[in-house]
């Protein structure tokens, strides 16, 4: 427990927020929140985030997750598909934004 306090302090003096927009805020990158259907019609809402930040909230999704990689670039309207364990899972993209 010590040795996790340590390491998140020190990377707390090293975190720099990020306020800028892409230049196309249409297309997903970090910091984007993603709205995505999968087969069975269910919608979901994600934000990208960085490694040490997804654990925070339930929405988040570490930038280097296999959902994240296959988001990046994508825009509305794509179709992605993730590799996971437990078989390839296709998602569709409805809605993209930054706040």
């Amino acid at each position: 427990m010590d040795r996790r306090i340590r390491y998140l302090q020190k990377r707390t003096s090293e975190f720099q927020v990020v306020e800028h927009r892409p230049s196309d805020p249409s297309r997903v990158f970090f910091s984007a929140w993603v709205e995505v259907e999968d087969e069975a019609e269910t919608t979901k809402t994600f934000r990208l985030v960085g490694s040490d930040e997804f654990d925070f909230d339930p929405q988040y999704i570490s930038i280097d997750s296999p959902l994240a990689r296959a988001l990046i670039k994508k825009q509305v309207d794509d179709e992605i598909i993730v590799h996971t364990p437990a078989g390839d899972k296709a998602y569709y993209i409805n809605k993209v934004w930054y706040q």
